[in-house]
């Protein structure tokens, strides 16, 4: 039955392929149309009854969002690094799921896509977006989507993260009412090449400087002194990868 769904999978990823590659042409945007196998559609697309009633769920008094873009964005599918189709996405940063809407209606349809380490979204950014398992400053392997900032020796990542807060009653008249709310977070992820894994990188040159590897980390320190760079920032990161992939 595995491969029964593989094969259909692999049919409706081949069937795509054919559509334009042209970020913006979105006039044929439909997800799963022109007879391809539902067998297909649902190994892709997950199941749209049961992606529904999450998204059903009661959001009108919560401050924030739980994604990073309300309005749904173009990109491209590919699956196994073969270029598939046009869609239109959005990203549920809270749920960690990739929604697509199949067409440009207000009506249209909108499922989540398939957590599958062989499918990718390229941005019109250019970015990679992509399923990773990645470990976090705890020490902890966790499953979720990364955008690929930088790619070579040191390839530099990034994750949104969305947590939720519960709303908290007024104690008295002297205390507010807190309303339940959405935070966004920003973290970021290194992968050193031979080493098959993904880190997360807190912005410190300490923590920095032991992710990469012990030949380099003289030479890195000189670099960061001498161009007086305090990781801080996304900007700061940029400078230290194209030093250390030159």
């Amino acid at each position: 039955m595995k491969k029964l769904v593989f094969s259909l999978s692999f049919c409706f990823l081949f069937y795509t392929a054919g559509q334009s590659q042209t970020f913006g042409t979105v006039t044929n945007t439909s997800i799963g149309g022109g007879g391809v196998n539902s067998a297909a559609v649902s190994y892709l697309l997950g199941d749209k009854t049961s992606a529904d009633s999450k998204r059903k769920s009661a959001t009108e008094d919560i401050q924030g969002s739980a994604y990073t873009s309300e309005t749904f964005l173009p990109a491209q599918l590919y699956y196994k690094d073969e270029f598939q189709s046009n869609v239109l996405y959005r990203y549920n940063a809270y749920a960690e799921e990739i929604e697509i809407k199949d067409g440009e209606g207000a009506g249209a349809d909108v499922r989540g896509l398939n957590r599958d380490k062989s499918i990718k979204l390229i941005t019109v950014e250019g970015k990679e977006f992509l399923f990773s398992t990645f470990i976090d400053k705890k020490g902890l392997t966790q499953n979720g989507y990364l955008t690929k900032l930088t790619e070579g020796k040191y390839s530099l990542y990034k994750r949104f993260d969305v947590k939720y807060t519960q709303g908290q009653k007024a104690q008295n008249s002297f205390v507010k009412a807190t309303p339940p709310r959405f935070s966004k977070f920003t973290e970021y992820y290194l992968e050193v090449e031979g080493k098959n894994r993904i880190d997360e990188l807190e912005l410190s040159n300490r923590k920095l400087l032991k992710l990469v590897n012990k030949d380099q980390r003289e030479a890195l320190k000189v670099f960061l002194k001498e161009n007086n760079i305090k990781v801080k920032k996304e900007k700061d990161l940029y400078e230290v990868l194209v030093f250390l992939n030159n």
